[in-house]
C-alpha cells in the first residue's frame, strides 16, 4: 500500500474500488457494418436528410475512416455530404472524389445489438450503471483486485506490472467483440470519473488501465475539457482563469472555485485530482431478463435451435428467480439471415415465476423459424414484478402473440432507465457524447 490518503488514489483500509467504464466505439456505424461486413474499413455515415430530394438532416455517427474527411456527429449532413459525398448520390460532388456508404438510423436493430452488449455488461459485473445506448459504469470489485501479477502490462496506462483488474477488463472488451461482433474500449480505474477519461484515451478498441495511486499522475496533463464534467463552455470559462490542464486544476484554490462556480467547481477539481467517492449504482429496477447465444453460422438444424432454447430459457428462468422477480410476458428473438431480427412473445394475465413455462413457450415461439436458416437464439421474460404477492395462476394463460417489434418498446436482457440530474447531465454534451456517439435514444 502506497499510504495515499486520497479517496479512488490512494490505499484506504478498505479495497480500492474497481470500476470499468465501457464505452462502444462509433456503435451505430459498428451496427452497420454487422449487416453489411463489406462495409468494415469503409467510410460509414449514419444520419438522416442525405437522400435524393433530403436538405435537412444530421450525423449521428461517423466511423473513423469518415472523421478522416472532416465528418463527425452532431455535424449538419449539408457538411458531410459536401466533405464526403454518398456512394448513394451519384449526382452529388465529382467522378473523383472520394465517397462514403451512408446508411438512414435503424434504431430497433441498434438497440437488439446493444442488449447483446449489456447481458455480457450483466454477466461481467455485479453492478452495472448504464449511461446510455452505448456505455456503461460496471463496479468489479468483487470480481477482481489491483493485485499486481508478474506478466507485463498490455494497456496503455498501465502500471509496470499487469494487473488482475487489467485481465478483467481485457475479457470483457474480447468477449463483446467475439460475441456480438462490435468494438468497444473499456477504461479501467478506482473510480468512475477516471475510468471514463480512460476509455476514451486510446480509441478504438483500446484498453487504458490506471491503478490506484497513479490516478493524479495519469490525469495532470490531459486538457482540461477531458475532465469528466467540464463541457466546452466550463472549458472556456477556466481557461479565461489560466487552467489549462487537469493538472492546473487540481492545484487551483477551490475556494476561487468555489466562488465562481459553486459546488460544481469543488467537485471538478477534485474529479481533475482523482477524486471521486461516487459509487457504480444501478438507475433503476431491470425490467426485462434476456440471454441470448450464436450459432457458428446460420443453420436450419432443428433439433439445435431447440436445444439452445432450452439452455437460454432455463438461464433466464434463474436469473429471474436469482433477483426474486416475476414475469408477465415470456418471448424470443430469431436472428435470420442476412441479419433480420424478428420477436415474438406471449403474454399472461399475471405475473408468475415458472421456468418449465418458459421454456415451453419459447420453443413454441421458435417453432415458426424452425425451417429458416437462424444466426442467432435469445430467450426473454418482461413486464416484471418485484412486489410481495401471490403469482399469477396458470389458468389465466393468454396467448396472444406479439409480432415482430410488437415487444420490442422494452429493452431486452436487463434495462434500467437513467435518472436526470446533474449527474446525467454531466455525462455527455447534449448532442454529443465523448465517443462521438450523437445520442438518438437510449435502450428505452
Amino acid at each position: 500500500m502506497s499510504g495515499s490518503t486520497l479517496p479512488g488514489t490512494g490505499d484506504d483500509d478498505a479495497p480500492d474500488r474497481v470500476v470499468l467504464h465501457v464505452d462502444m466505439d462509433c456503435f451505430y456505424a459498428s451496427c452497420e457494418r454487422l449487416k453489411e461486413p463489406e462495409l468494415r474499413g469503409q467510410p460509414v455515415v449514419v444520419g438522416m436528410g442525405y437522400e435524393e430530394g433530403e436538405t435537412i438532416g444530421a450525423v449521428a455517427t461517423a466511423s473513423y475512416e469518415a472523421r478522416a474527411y472532416g465528418v463527425d456527429s452532431a455535424q449538419p449532413i449539408s457538411q458531410a455530404v459536401e466533405r464526403l459525398p454518398p456512394v448513394e448520390r451519384p449526382d452529388l460532388g465529382s467522378a473523383d472524389d472520394d465517397r462514403g456508404h451512408y446508411r438512414p438510423v435503424d434504431m430497433e436493430f441498434y438497440q437488439s445489438v446493444a442488449s447483446e452488449v449489456k447481458a455480457i455488461l450483466h454477466d461481467c459485473a455485479d453492478t452495472v450503471r448504464e449511461v446510455s445506448i452505448d456505455e456503461a459504469y460496471l463496479d468489479v470489485t468483487a470480481r477482481t483486485s489491483w493485485e499486481r501479477v508478474d506478466d507485463p502490462p498490455r494497456a496503455s496506462g498501465a502500471a509496470e506490472k499487469r494487473t488482475l483488474a487489467e485481465g478483467l477488463g481485457r475479457h470483457v472488451r474480447e468477449r463483446i467483440a467475439r460475441e456480438v461482433g462490435v468494438p468497444a474500449s473499456v477504461g479501467v480505474a478506482p473510480n468512475m470519473a477516471t475510468a471514463k477519461i480512460a476509455s476514451d484515451h486510446d480509441k478504438p478498441e483500446g484498453l487504458t488501465v490506471v491503478p490506484p495511486g497513479s490516478v493524479a499522475e495519469f490525469l495532470a496533463p490531459l486538457p482540461v475539457e477531458e475532465i469528466h464534467g467540464v463541457g466546452p463552455v466550463r472549458a472556456g470559462q477556466l481557461r479565461e482563469m489560466g487552467i489549462e490542464t487537469a493538472g492546473d486544476l487540481a492545484d487551483a484554490d477551490p475556494g476561487v472555485l468555489q466562488d465562481r462556480f459553486g459546488d460544481r467547481g469543488v467537485e471538478l477539481h477534485d474529479r481533475a485530482g482523482g477524486v471521486d467517492n461516487r459509487e457504480v449504482t444501478p438507475t433503476g429496477l431491470p425490467k426485462s431478463l434476456s440471454r441470448e447465444s450464436s450459432f457458428s453460422e446460420a443453420t436450419t438444424d432443428a433439433g439445435a435451435m431447440r436445444e439452445k432454447v432450452r439452455a437460454l430459457a432455463a438461464a433466464v428462468a434463474e436469473r429471474a428467480r436469482s433477483k426474486d422477480a416475476l414475469y408477465r410476458t415470456i418471448g424470443i428473438k430469431a436472428v435470420t439471415t442476412p441479419y433480420d431480427v424478428n420477436t415474438r412473445a406471449e403474454s399472461l394475465s399475471g405475473p408468475v415465476d415458472d421456468p418449465e413455462l418458459v421454456e415451453e413457450t419459447a420453443l413454441s415461439l421458435l417453432s415458426e423459424f424452425e425451417d429458416e436458416p437462424v444466426r442467432k437464439l435469445g430467450v426473454r421474460v418482461s413486464k416484471l414484478s418485484f412486489a410481495a404477492g401471490e403469482q399469477a395462476s396458470l389458468d389465466g394463460f393468454a396467448s396472444a402473440t406479439v409480432a415482430d417489434g410488437g415487444s420490442e418498446g422494452e429493452t431486452e436482457s436487463e434495462t434500467e432507465s437513467e435518472s436526470a440530474g446533474e449527474d446525467a447531465a454531466a455525462e455527455s454534451t447534449p448532442a454529443e457524447s465523448r465517443s462521438g456517439q450523437f445520442s438518438l435514444g437510449e435502450f428505452e
